[in-house]
């Protein structure tokens, strides 16, 4: 089992080989501090190869997913001059927040999001590289970053594959505020409910479709959709063929294939 790291920014809690992680700073409606970004690197990392942690679920505290990045950590930059060297601080933090979605949407688990209140700028791009993301109806998303006069620089790319250039430029060149029937409208998101209870039953759903699929075949999976999107199409397939004959021949396939000829659960679904 793997050691999750210490966290001053993240409520981290594993149950069942689901690792919970909820962002924990409500009274800046968990914006997302240079130091959060590190703390969630950290924990994906020290979970990457631990194939008992069969999803992550990413949340905020206090009815807020997150407001977007922490304006605090640009207004310190700034005080501290960064001016004068020609903006690397400033492209330094920006760039550790595109490494962490990155780093998110690469994780071999699958990253459930639950979306409510605030989700913006960066939570918006945080829920753009979830697997599966459930919303709350009275969720509020939104890209406010050229309100602020800035750009939407490393969320821009997750946002255009998540729902397509001609949204994302609409949501990004506007700002547009908008709720959770919209998200699953855009395909922002997957599943939208009305309440709590509702939030709560769809999460117990998806985790539990979750945990009838085997480990190694989900991460493998993962990462071939994920490949789809840069790889040609004949290499693509070449290796996916390879891939698909060591998995029959391997652990998992002998025991899936195993368990539906005995018409048995197999070991990962019991």
């Amino acid at each position: 089992m793997s050691d999750l790291p210490h966290c001053d920014t993240l409520l981290l809690s594993l149950e069942g080989g689901v690792l919970h992680v909820t962002l924990n700073r409500p009274d800046s409606r968990n914006a997302m501090s240079l130091a959060m970004v590190g703390e969630l690197r950290a924990t994906l990392e020290a979970v990457r190869h631990d194939e008992d942690v069969r999803a992550i679920v990413l949340r905020g505290a206090d009815g807020h997913f997150c407001a977007g990045g922490d304006i605090k950590d640009m207004a310190g930059i700034r005080a501290s001059g960064a001016r004068a060297k020609g903006g690397d601080a400033y492209r330094e933090l920006n760039r550790a927040f595109g490494a962490l979605l990155e780093h998110a949407q690469a994780a071999p688990q699958v990253l459930i999001a639950v979306l409510e209140g605030a989700v913006l700028g960066g939570g918006f791009g945080l829920a753009c590289v979830s697997d599966v993301a459930i919303a709350a109806q009275g969720a509020r998303f939104g890209l406010p970053e050229t309100t602020l006069g800035i750009l939407p620089a490393q969320i821009a790319p997750f946002v255009v594959r998540r729902v397509g250039l001609t949204q994302a430029r609409r949501l990004a060149l506007t700002a547009a505020r908008f709720d959770g029937s919209e998200a699953l409208r855009l395909g922002l998101v997957h599943y939208c409910e009305a309440d709590g209870e509702a939030l709560e039953q769809r999460l117990a759903e998806v985790i539990g479709q979750v945990r009838q699929c085997a480990p190694q075949a989900n991460a493998q999976t993962k990462a071939l959709l994920l490949a789809s999107e840069r790889e040609a199409l004949g290499p693509l397939l070449d290796s996916a063929a390879e891939q698909f004959a060591a998995a029959v021949t391997g652990a998992e396939g002998v025991e899936g294939t195993m368990a539906f000829v005995q018409k048995r659960r197999p070991t990962w679904a019991q």
